[in-house]
């Protein structure tokens, strides 16, 4: 079960070349083009859904990023062939060395 922003998302992603990328600016304009300022929060909460289930990749730095941690801009893309799988790992205490300073 997909919402509209979702829908949305991935029927934008669908036409593209493989790696290419969408700016979540233009999710929010396709679904509410008056009001995209507002619901830029849900393009990002569906986006993250999106990446959990492993459909799409959130980028930052055109490099995949944890769904759960990643701050600041971002873009979205289809999951490649190749992209880590394993974010949801990390997320549960998994010490990877990421959070070092925790002692």
């Amino acid at each position: 079960m997909t919402s509209p922003i979702q829908d949305t998302i991935l029927s934008l992603l669908a036409p593209l070349a493989e790696g290419k990328s969408i700016d979540p600016m233009n999710v929010a304009k396709a679904v509410q083009p008056e009001r995209w300022q507002q619901i830029l929060g849900h393009v990002r909460t569906n986006a993250i859904e999106l990446a959990r289930e492993g459909k799409v990749v959130i980028l930052r730095h055109n490099k995949p990023v944890n769904p759960e941690k990643f701050r600041g801009v971002y873009r979205i893309r289809t999951r490649l062939e190749g992209d880590p799988t394993s974010f949801e790992d990390t997320v549960e205490g998994d010490d990877a060395g990421d959070d070092a300073t925790e002692a």
